[in-house]
């Protein structure tokens, strides 16, 4: 292992220590690579889970991935041999509101700009693949409709990896014969597409190319589904996607491998990394630390409702991402007053914190709350997180990895490895798949969030009907909701009570392999802020600025 000053290994040398042949390596040039299917298959015994989540996200920060990477670092430092299994990051946050996302200070992935950016082309293969099979079907419709497509029930959408509310909604095929057929139509962001869903549960090439066969584009007049093979497109998607298949390798600043892969949104998809890069990194370390997008209610559920149920997965620990600022913004702080000794407060935010503990004990798992450290945290301030984790019987650490990498990630990787040891059977998911979709639905509303009912808008029991009479209604259920609340309702912080939940719709995904219900305001294309990251990243000197 090295660390930042000496800059990254090269990535032949991260490869080879985690027992990855070169013969399986597609080097990106001397710091990433891609991974070889066949490298999965060593014969090895499997490595052990980690999962880190955290309480419901805010503005203050919380640095989920920041201790995804520091509690590694850390896992190195005593000896053990680790590997990340990350998601990559989606150009709409990095040009958005949110910027990059490869961790943060001495605990970060390299090369960090590659990484937050194009990186080795994935998301582009998935646009490209999602949208030809858009054109395809515009092809169809245009070359006479042999398929007898209902243009009024044309469900596939393009997509682009931005941010782009003006592309929400459009009509196509304007301009005469020559142009099209005109339908209504739009787009969502790429990490909304289900060929990015499809790719990340898929277990090998043949798995997915089952998946995209399934993916359903339009209704015929008679309501039957017309499907991604109806169209001859899977081959052509297959080649579109067949680098994108394997998983990316990186490293962080001290040298711990990482395979970075898939980026589907924790608040409209799954949330998790690819199913083959975690168990390419389960093939090849000791320990794998993974991650589920945003609080413990969207990627956590779904890492273990979806994901884990799929796959086959059983993570030994998980970690709960909490901080002092985020606390208090739970408790009623505002964005002004963070700095300011407020111990009370953090007592009051504790609720936020305390329900995600109370989701991730409905997986079988205590979960090891990481408290990620500010320079502003008072001491008070951490003794009251300290005391009421302890009073649940819930192991607390305290984790300085932004300012001191792995050294400062030491307590934390003992506090898991300690609680990896007393873990004992499985994670069962918390509903069947036999159940009905509203059964589903409440459970996840009623159990996670604390909801005390669900609404169904008129559009929500169509959708619903037409799911249910095409044979898909036990398929899981992918909850897509603001990640800014327990609610559906951005505004309720901490831990809202008494609230009903509303669906809005439902959208059907046969080729990842579940349902979406979509709840309150959540969009599958955002919009950019008013002052967008965008208007702070630069080329200079031949040196791009401004992503971080």
């Amino acid at each position: 292992m090295t660390d930042s000053s000496h800059g990254p290994r090269p990535i032949v040398d991260v490869a080879r220590d985690l027992g990855v042949p070169s013969e399986h390596l597609v080097p990106y040039g001397i710091d990433k690579a891609k991974i070889r299917l066949e490298a999965a298959d060593n014969g090895r015994p499997r490595g052990r889970l980690i999962l880190v989540s955290a309480l419901t996200p805010t503005g203050a920060g919380e640095g989920k991935t920041t201790t995804s990477v520091g509690l590694a670092q850390g896992l190195a430092k005593i000896g053990e041999k680790v590997c990340l299994a990350l998601r990559e990051p989606s150009l709409g946050p990095t040009f958005g509101m949110k910027g990059g996302a490869t961790g943060g200070g001495k605990s970060t992935l390299t090369p960090e700009t590659d990484i937050n950016l194009h990186f080795t082309g994935d998301f582009h293969a998935i646009s490209a693949a999602n949208n030809l099979l858009a054109a395809l079907l515009d092809n169809h419709l245009h070359q006479g409709n042999a398929l007898g497509i209902d243009v009024r029930r044309v469900l596939w959408r393009r997509v682009i990896d931005l941010n782009d509310r003006a592309l929400r909604n459009l009509v196509a095929g304007l301009g005469g014969p020559i142009n099209g057929v005109p339908r209504e139509t739009g787009f969502d962001i790429t990490p909304a597409s289900e060929v990015m869903a499809a790719l990340c549960l898929a277990e090998d090439a043949e798995d997915l190319r089952a998946r995209l066969s399934r993916l359903i584009v339009a209704l015929n007049h008679r309501g039957e589904p017309v499907t991604a093979a109806d169209l001859d497109a899977v081959g052509a998607m297959m080649a579109l996607l067949r680098d994108a298949m394997m998983p990316n390798l990186v490293q962080t600043v001290e040298g711990v491998p990482a395979l970075v892969h898939g980026g589907p949104f924790a608040n409209i998809a799954h949330g998790c990394n690819s199913v083959i890069a975690t168990k390419m990194a389960l093939a090849h370390a000791d320990w794998v630390v993974t991650e589920a997008g945003f609080g413990a209610d969207l990627g956590a559920e779904k890492f273990f409702d979806i994901k884990c149920r799929m796959a086959e997965l059983s993570p030994v620990a998980v970690v709960l991402v909490a901080t002092v600022r985020a606390l208090k913004r739970h408790g009623g702080v505002g964005p002004r007053d963070l700095e300011a000794p407020n111990p009370e407060a953090v007592e009051r935010g504790m609720a936020n914190l305390e329900k995600h503990i109370e989701n991730i004990q409905l997986f079988n798992r205590t979960p090891v709350v990481a408290i990620n450290r500010f320079h502003t945290d008072s001491e008070e301030e951490l003794a009251v997180v300290r005391r009421a984790c302890e009073k649940r019987g819930v192991p607390v650490a305290l984790s300085e990895i932004f300012a001191r990498g792995g050294e400062g990630g030491v307590e934390l990787a003992q506090a898991v490895k300690a609680q990896a040891e007393r873990a004992t059977g499985g994670t069962p998911p918390l509903y069947e798949t036999s159940a009905s979709v509203k059964e589903k639905v409440e459970t996840v509303a009623r159990k996670v969030y604390g909801a005390v009912g669900v609404k169904y808008t008129r559009h929500a029991e169509r959708d619903l009907a037409q799911i249910e009479g095409l044979g898909y209604a036990d398929l899981p259920i992918c909850m897509a909701k603001t990640p800014a609340s327990l609610s559906d309702d951005g505004s309720l912080v901490g831990r809202p009570e008494g609230f009903e939940v509303t669906v809005n719709n439902f959208v059907l995904s046969p080729g990842a392999g579940f349902v979406v219900a979509m709840l309150g305001s959540v969009l599958r294309m955002p919009g950019l802020p008013k002052e967008p990251a965008a208007s702070r990243i630069d080329l200079v000197n031949g040196e791009i600025e401004g992503v971080s």
